[in-house]
């Protein structure tokens, strides 16, 4: 029943089914025997998980489920690891008495026959998709106390704690604390949160996570365990757990579920006592695609071929957050051949990309970006990425190499593509050595998504896109596809869900080169951007929202 149907045509693999089905050209072929994992392509973005489910349903001939069908249904999972069930990516519960296990990946035949064992019967099998079952496990933990309210101390929250630091020491390494961290960062990786604030109150300890940008409240800790899980997050970072006067930073990699990432850790001490914000990045292996990223036509055709030059300089600019470092990964994946040397300096290394030489900068032993840029030069790079640009000495330095025959990927923190001109000649390079090695600089902001369970039409909108449009001096917008956000629990009633990002492309043609070298003014040089073709990133978003991927209060939230 649970092998792979021979009618789909003389041993076609799941692979090859699913890419005829939706005629998906980025999915390779493969050959029977050689079948990629249904988790593999989900995760890699080239098919959506409702599509996989659809296609694994038919395919392996097994009753397709959804989340709303089963989520009031009694569960079976008195005696099995929410961990394990939840990176197997399973759900057993009872259907009428029935064991049944809804599954996102019926190949893996191993976890099928041990939840069965667990049971004590071979369960009846359906079909799910991996983003119902996230949801299904996140209202798990819900139910288990993650949501705001109070958590149970388990050390006792009477009991005042001692400040020595053996004793703070064991109880950080103690089961309850240990347990309390892997349950926030656990639920902080299936919600998406990139950062995780423990906050140290008066009467507690909050817990708060940041999602598509913005803060979520979570959980409540008694007061009394504030120094234990603040401890055992420094001695995760290396950080000193004596020290509870001064700031802290440190780094620490570890696994959260299935998932690799690196931690960054920041305490500081206020006056209930210390907070900590853990920045947490997955070490993504999802296929890095300009079109993923929300790249326009327009956009991405200009931004590869000032990639395509053999030297230069290319910026990628936009405040902390808004995705530079996914854009510059993008870029190296696509200008990642074996005729090339490619080597990078980063802080942290967020995408780890074969065929590229990485390096991680290290402070602490004097191992700059400048250090390390000047040290690429006698390693006989084609392409060199700089993370950031963040002082004289290094934007020196890769404008050299741009004109040395290099071609050089940065990234800077402005408000626009023309703020970054002018702030490369703030930091000392001279305009005519700018001029002559820029290539050009692309802007971004991510703004959120809308989501596509609960977005309703909003025909205001299109007056409002309107209004705006003749107010900027921008083409009015003649779509009526705007949609506004609603909220439900697939988006925890934000109404939105994932983010995507808006882009201006400034290519810096003779026209602008000349301009740089006599004025080098920023609105005098965006002007001239936009009679040459530019789209700003307010018309960008624009035009996403009347496709209803976002709202017009998005738009002017992330681009002022």
């Amino acid at each position: 029943m649970y092998s792979v149907k021979s009618d789909k045509g003389n041993g076609i693999t799941f692979v090859n089914y699913l890419r005829s089905r939706y005629a998906l050209r980025s999915m390779p072929d493969v050959h029977a025997g050689q079948d990629l994992s249904a988790e593999r392509i989900w995760r890699s973005g080239i098919a959506s998980a409702h599509d996989i489910a659809d296609a694994s349903a038919e395919f392996y001939a097994i009753p397709r489920t959804t989340l709303d069908e089963i989520a009031g249904l009694p569960p079976l999972t008195e005696n099995l690891s929410y961990r394990y069930l939840r990176e197997a990516f399973v759900y057993p519960y009872s259907d009428d008495g029935t064991a049944t296990l809804t599954l996102a990946d019926p190949t893996d035949q191993a976890v099928i026959k041990a939840v069965g064992l667990a049971l004590g019967t071979r369960p009846v099998l359906k079909m799910i998709s991996f983003e119902e079952l996230e949801m299904l496990f996140e209202r798990m933990l819900e139910r288990g106390g993650a949501e705001p309210g109070i958590v149970e101390d388990d050390l006792s929250a009477q009991d005042s704690l001692s400040e020595s630091e053996q004793t703070m020491q064991d109880l950080a390494r103690g089961a309850p604390v240990v347990r309390i961290i892997d349950e926030i960062l656990e639920r902080a990786v299936s919600i998406g949160a990139t950062d995780v604030h423990l906050e140290t109150e008066r009467e507690q300890l909050q817990v708060r996570m940041r999602v598509d940008g913005y803060l979520r409240k979570d959980q409540r800790l008694p007061l009394g365990m504030a120094p234990a899980v603040i401890s055992r997050l420094k001695i995760l970072a290396g950080l000193d757990i004596a020290d509870r006067r001064l700031p802290q930073d440190g780094r620490s990699n570890l696994k959260i579920g299935n998932a690799e990432a690196d931690l960054r850790v920041a305490v500081m001490p206020n006056m209930y006592g210390e907070t900590a914000v853990l920045r947490i990045l997955l070490r993504d292996t999802r296929l890095l695609d300009l079109d993923r990223i929300g790249m326009g036509e327009r956009d991405r055709a200009t931004f590869r071929a000032m990639l395509a030059e053999p030297h230069g300089i290319v910026v990628v600019t936009g405040p902390t957050g808004s995705g530079k470092t996914t854009t510059l990964a993008t870029a190296l994946s696509v200008l990642n051949e074996p005729t090339r040397k490619i080597v990078t300096v980063e802080d942290p290394i967020e995408y780890q990309i074969a065929g590229i030489h990485q390096t991680q900068i290290k402070a602490s032993i004097g191992l700059t970006f400048a250090k390390a840029l000047r040290s690429f030069l006698r390693h006989d790079p084609d392409i060199i990425m700089v993370g950031e640009m963040r002082d004289g000495e290094t934007a020196g330095i890769g404008v050299q190499a741009a004109l040395t025959g290099h071609l050089v990927l940065t990234t800077l923190h402005t408000n626009s593509a023309s703020d970054a001109i002018v702030r490369l000649i703030d930091m000392g390079v001279e305009p005519y050595l700018l001029a002559s090695s820029l290539r050009g600089v692309l802007g971004q902001r991510l703004v959120r998504k809308l989501c596509e369970r609960c977005k309703a039409p909003d025909e205001k909108a299109t007056e409002d896109a309107n209004r705006l449009a003749e107010a900027r001096g921008l083409q009015v917008v003649a779509s009526a596809g705007f949609h506004r956000a609603v909220g439900c629990e697939a988006c925890g009633q934000s109404g939105y869900r994932g983010r995507i990002g808006v882009f201006e492309v400034l290519r810096a043609d003779e026209t602008i080169r000349s301009t740089l070298r006599k004025d080098p003014d920023p609105a005098i040089i965006a002007e001239m951007a936009r009679k040459a073709g530019m789209t700003t990133m307010l018309e960008d978003g624009l035009a996403k929202a009347a496709e209803g991927l976002t709202t017009i209060d998005e738009i002017l939230r992330a681009t002022g």
